[in-house]
């Protein structure tokens, strides 16, 4: 297994509102390409920059609900991929027992940032589907994160989801202040 880190999101596919997200190895110069959606890409970032949102997203809860029960993020990992499909797990414990959990792993990676837990990749997974350094682009900054909140309130108003409209527009209101 080899530790590696979210270096960066990149709009990916305009027409299907998925992004990329790139993990490198913390050790290494490789680096893993996974399609994530357009609001899983919005957790990772708001998680990375520490940002708090008016009322908890998922992730957020999931964390509140382990800190409530004394569970403790021990690690992610992402185990295989099978036609194109990344599969990861939770490593989770309670002090005594360690239990796994099935992850996306857009959400692993989002529950790790929050839990500060470690995100591992299987070394046949990162021979499979690694590649070299690719140069990086524009960093992750509060610019970016807003387009990709306006792409996310553009499919959300798109498939009527109002109530979902109106929570990300608070986001990019406290974005632009």
């Amino acid at each position: 297994m080899k530790q590696v880190i979210p270096l960066t999101i990149q709009s990916g596919l305009a027409q299907t509102g998925n992004c990329i997200l790139m993990l490198g190895e913390v050790d290494g110069t490789r680096q893993i390409p996974l399609f994530i959606g357009a609001h899983e890409a919005q957790c990772i970032m708001l998680a990375q920059q520490s940002a708090k949102t008016r009322r908890p997203m998922t992730h957020e809860m999931m964390k509140g609900v382990m800190d409530t029960y004394g569970l403790t993020l021990r690690q992610v990992t992402i185990d295989r991929v099978e036609d194109g499909i990344f599969y990861s797990t939770l490593h989770i414990s309670d002090g005594f027992n360690l239990s796994t959990i099935d992850s996306r792993p857009s959400d692993a990676v989002v529950l790790a940032l929050l839990c500060d837990a470690p995100i591992l990749v299987d070394d046949r997974v990162l021979d499979e589907t690694g590649v070299e350094e690719i140069p990086a682009p524009a960093p992750l900054t509060d610019e970016r994160t807003l387009e990709l909140l306006e792409e996310e309130l553009r499919q959300c108003e798109k498939r009527e989801d109002y109530e979902r409209a109106a929570e990300i527009q608070k986001q990019i209101e406290q974005l632009r202040k």
